[in-house]
């Protein structure tokens, strides 16, 4: 459940779902991710210049994400094609996840859907169980960059130190 006033608040089990991966039917969702923490990266739209900044941002720092062993998913109400399209013209090769149908399902179910028809710029970190460890709303129009995200993601590396002793 997300928060009577917006976006999913950490210490909530994350919602599970599915969601189309490639135009050949590929489903993917956090649980698939189990054991390694997880980004939800929610946006509104793939060709936004906003969003393809963010996105590009995102796979650029492919290499942070993965010495958390990281999972980067993007999520926006575009269809599939629009994201396969999307993710070739800006070499985005992490999984853009289409909560086409029902349409922003998924946003809704995080507080992450605007009343526009499209997601709203947010980001979900998971932990490796699925519980929320951090969200984030950002303005539509702003870039929220990865640095919350990965200060997210070094208060998880550091939890695990301490569990680990």
């Amino acid at each position: 459940m997300s928060d009577p006033n917006g976006l999913i608040q950490p210490g909530r089990t994350a919602p599970g779902f599915t969601l189309p991966a490639t135009p050949d039917g590929a489903l993917l969702g956090p649980e698939q991710f189990r054991g390694r923490p997880v980004v939800l990266a929610f946006y509104p739209a793939d060709w936004s210049p906003v969003c393809g900044d963010q996105m590009s941002l995102y796979q650029s720092a492919a290499p942070v994400f993965a010495q958390y062993q990281a999972v980067v998913l993007g999520l926006s109400v575009d269809g599939i094609w629009s994201h396969r399209a999307f993710a070739e013209s800006r070499g985005i090769e992490f999984p853009l996840l289409a909560d086409f149908e029902p349409k922003g399902e998924v946003a809704r179910r995080y507080g992450a859907y605007m009343p526009n028809g499209e997601a709203a710029r947010a980001l979900v970190v998971l932990d490796p169980t699925g519980k929320v460890t951090w969200s984030y709303l950002s303005p539509a129009d702003v870039n929220p960059g990865a640095d919350g995200v990965f200060d997210a993601l070094d208060q998880l590396a550091a939890d695990r130190k301490v569990m680990a002793r």
